[in-house]
């Protein structure tokens, strides 16, 4: 075989950012000039802030095998499920980011500047809410957008001494969502495509 150089363009490099909506909140416009995504996200949509070691975004199909007496290999592989989601440890630990995490619930604030005071009371089993989760890359070339998310995770706040500050460990994962899809990942250029 002839000597063939491999390439090494399509790198995704950092943590990127990650953002919050309420669900229904539309989707970018995926404007694309110079290869790279021109366009502000909508307005609804928040950044959620830092995270301890960036995310992680998982797809997993469930299935069965065919099986026949005849054969040692599967005849076919179906499809039965499948999952998608995000992980990741929020460093931002306030009481939206909580009212976020824990799929609504109530909070209240009054008074105003230092004597501001907010409440945060968790959802009625239930009575949770759906959001929307989003991500873009830091070069501006790859988007993901989960349209229906639950937050499944346990929330265990740890607090500990020194450096080690606490986090909002969190898992979202998709549902089906008036596009028919748990995610859409855009990309923008043709490095990308």
């Amino acid at each position: 075989m002839p000597a063939v150089t491999v390439p090494k363009n399509a790198l995704s490099l950092g943590a990127g950012y990650l953002f919050y909506a309420a669900l229904g909140t539309g989707l970018p416009a995926n404007t694309v000039v110079g290869s790279v995504f021109t366009d502000s996200w909508p307005g609804g949509y928040a950044l959620l802030g830092v995270t301890k070691e960036g995310h992680e975004f998982d797809y997993e199909l469930s299935v069965d095998q065919i099986e026949a007496a005849e054969y040692l290999d599967p005849l076919q592989y179906v499809t039965t499920g499948r999952t998608a989601g995000m992980k990741f440890e929020l460093q931002q630990i306030h009481a939206t980011n909580m009212r976020r995490v824990l799929n609504g619930g109530s909070l209240t604030t009054t008074g105003s500047g230092t004597t501001l005071l907010s409440t945060y009371t968790p959802p009625a089993p239930g009575s949770e809410i759906r959001c929307m989760i989003g991500w873009e890359g830091n070069d501006g070339t790859e988007r993901l957008v989960m349209e229906q998310a639950f937050q499944i995770g346990a929330l265990a706040v740890n607090r500990k001494k020194g450096a080690d500050n606490a986090t909002l460990p969190v898992e979202f994962r998709g549902e089906v969502a008036a596009s028919g899809f748990p995610f859409q990942y855009f990309t923008a250029g043709t490095i990308r495509g």
